[in-house]
């Protein structure tokens, strides 16, 4: 039952990501938990699904001379770094601390997915000319605070990141929201490989797991960008807070129960 959860799973996970533009790991960490998995082993095999499905669309970017590579490795040197930093702290945190850090980030999903429409209809923003040292100084400081972002919860919830990634580079860092969105795929391919190599050191990774999940959602991932332009708005957006909202409860709910386990 469970290699049949997997597959299935994963194409589902690769659908949201399409319907929604955001990493599958918002199904796949859930999925794991609920078939056994330790809360770090569902981060750490997230990642290495979230490897696969980023570097595949990152090809694909590639390819079609999408991809502005100069900006995937400024912003990912620094989310190299920060990916570690999440991996030590996934395996030192408690399971409940892990549960509800990867629910507070559900929540707050809310609040991204609604900053990013904005940020859309509000259209391209002006890219700052200030050409002085306090201008690069505070571009280095945002490309090191973004990139570092994605890294971070790379390592610590098994996440692309993307939500938070793509507003950020509009804010701090002035870019349009396509190359936002297609920079962002970049960078997650490397934040989850780090994190997926310093998972893998530590022994978290389920890898038989990761791989049917990772290409599971790198073909349902096809699906659902073709299925986004046939839905409204409306329908994409309830839908998304709805999945939010289930989510975000049942990971509280296990966070929960991890926390009873541990005090008894």
């Amino acid at each position: 039952m469970q290699w049949l959860l997997l597959p299935v799973g994963g194409v589902l996970s690769g659908v949201l990501a399409g319907l929604f533009g955001i990493g599958g790991a918002i199904l796949m960490i859930p999925l794991l938990i609920t078939m056994g998995a330790e809360p770090v082993q569902a981060t750490a095999t997230s990642s290495l699904a979230i490897v696969i499905v980023a570097l595949s669309g990152t090809w694909q970017n590639w390819k079609m001379g999408l991809l502005k590579l100069r900006k995937v490795l400024y912003l990912g040197s620094s989310a190299l770094v920060t990916a570690q930093l999440g991996v030590y702290l996934a395996n030192r945190f408690p399971p409940h601390i892990l549960l509800i850090c990867y629910g507070i980030l559900l929540s707050s999903s809310f609040y991204l997915i609604g900053l990013k429409k904005r940020l859309v209809r509000q259209g391209d923003p002006v890219l700052s000319k200030d050409k002085s040292n306090s201008g690069r100084a505070r571009v280095l400081a945002a490309i090191v605070t973004t990139g570092g972002t994605a890294g971070l919860l790379a390592g610590l919830l098994g996440v692309s990141g993307g939500v938070v990634l793509v507003p950020m580079q509009i804010l701090l860092l002035g870019e349009p929201i396509k190359v936002a969105i297609q920079t962002s795929l970049g960078v997650t391919a490397i934040a989850a490989s780090s994190a997926c190599i310093g998972h893998a050191l530590g022994g978290n990774v389920l890898w038989a797991d990761g791989l049917i999940l990772g290409v599971g959602g790198m073909l349902g991932a096809h699906f659902g960008i073709r299925w986004l332009p046939r839905l409204s708005d409306a329908v994409v957006t309830f839908s998304f807070r709805t999945l939010l909202a289930l989510m975000s409860t049942y990971i509280f709910w296990r966070a929960w129960l991890a926390y009873a386990t541990a005090t008894v």
